[in-house]
């Protein structure tokens, strides 16, 4: 994607614009699955906010050097910035200390899921717990990053509260991203209760935007890379499900505001009501920009394994908001942002 592109240069911004990010300043961060679509957006953030003497050191932690290279080029040579080539279920080095870590390795796509179910397992609970058990070494807070999937399917009509508990299958080999993740979020208790660990937690919605990767198999960016490539937007369902989505750059920013003023242990939604839309409407609204239709196909045997059960995920952000933080973006909005600026990279 291109960088330098204006409306990113905005998003940025946009994120610069969190409360109390002054307190960061000076601070050091450990991320792991640093090249994909929330850890690019969030270190192009924070080394935004090192031009403005933020003096801010990241080290990024990634399997592929020749990947980190492709999305932080710019930054190899910058003293801020570190990246550390290594898999997220290894033990993190134990030379590093830094303020704050991050683990958001994760398979989070339907084909990886299908493909690599023990890997999805073990990068989630062992990265979660490289990264809680660097936290009480160090002195150093984790922020969690969870996920919707965590709910489950909702019984009626439900909207996801923190506290709420949907239906939950383990009949099916993509029980593996959902449960690890849940157990991940039982480990970061575990670390706080036993351990004195200091953990913020949030539960992101689907997120989307232009630091996505092209090899991700999720509907929406399967949307997007449609668009940008003039073609028809491809539907595997009728596309009732009703989802919450939140853009890329509004990801950021509350993560960054619940790390600042989230309370240790609590869990925080993170979606955007105005991103409250069907499937099938993510879809028409990707072909209208691209000027195309949307189309109906029946899923492979090896897709429809990857596919979430889920027919309705809204999560209720009352909590985050309590806290102070708000969204910027419409659904319209952050979808033509995001493929105006993919469509010059």
């Amino acid at each position: 994607m291109n960088k330098q592109h204006p409306l990113y240069k905005e998003d940025l911004e946009h994120i610069l614009q969190t409360d109390g990010l002054d307190s960061l300043r000076g601070k050091t961060f450990l991320l792991t699955g640093a090249t994909g679509l929330i850890g690019t957006c969030l270190i192009d953030a924070l080394m935004h906010y090192n031009q403005q003497g933020a003096d801010i050191t990241i080290y990024a932690l990634g399997r592929s050097q020749e990947k980190a290279a492709t999305r932080f080029g710019e930054y190899f040579d910058d003293t801020h910035f570190h990246f550390v080539e290594q898999d997220a279920r290894q033990p993190l080095p134990a030379s590093l200390v830094t303020d704050y870590i991050i683990p958001l390795a994760s398979n989070t796509h339907p084909l990886a899921y299908s493909q690599y179910p023990v890997e999805t397992i073990e990068i989630n609970v062992k990265g979660a717990e490289n990264a809680l058990q660097k936290a009480v070494e160090t002195g150093a807070t984790v922020l969690y990053p969870s996920t919707v999937e965590v709910y489950g399917n909702a019984r009626d009509e439900a909207v996801f509260t923190e506290d709420y508990t949907g239906q939950l299958t383990l009949a099916t080999a993509r029980a593996c991203y959902t449960e690890s993740k849940r157990l991940s979020e039982a480990l970061c208790q575990s670390y706080i209760a036993e351990r004195g660990a200091k953990v913020r937690m949030v539960r992101l919605s689907r997120v989307f935007g232009p630091t996505m990767l092209m090899s991700d198999t999720k509907a929406s960016s399967q949307f997007i890379q449609k668009a940008l490539a003039g073609e028809d937007i491809v539907l595997k369902s009728k596309g009732e499900q009703l989802f919450s989505y939140t853009y890329v750059a509004d990801a950021v920013s509350a993560m960054l505001h619940v790390l600042i003023h989230g309370d240790n242990g609590v869990a925080y939604n993170i979606s955007n009501e105005a991103c409250d839309v069907r499937l099938k409407d993510f879809a028409r609204l990707c072909a209208e920009w691209a000027g195309r239709e949307v189309v109906f196909d029946l899923p492979s045997e090896t897709e429809r394994k990857g596919f979430s059960i889920a027919t309705r995920a809204i999560l209720d952000n009352t909590r985050l908001k309590g806290i102070g933080w708000l969204p910027r973006y419409s659904m319209k909005e952050a979808l033509t942002r995001t493929l105006d600026i993919l469509k010059e990279s």
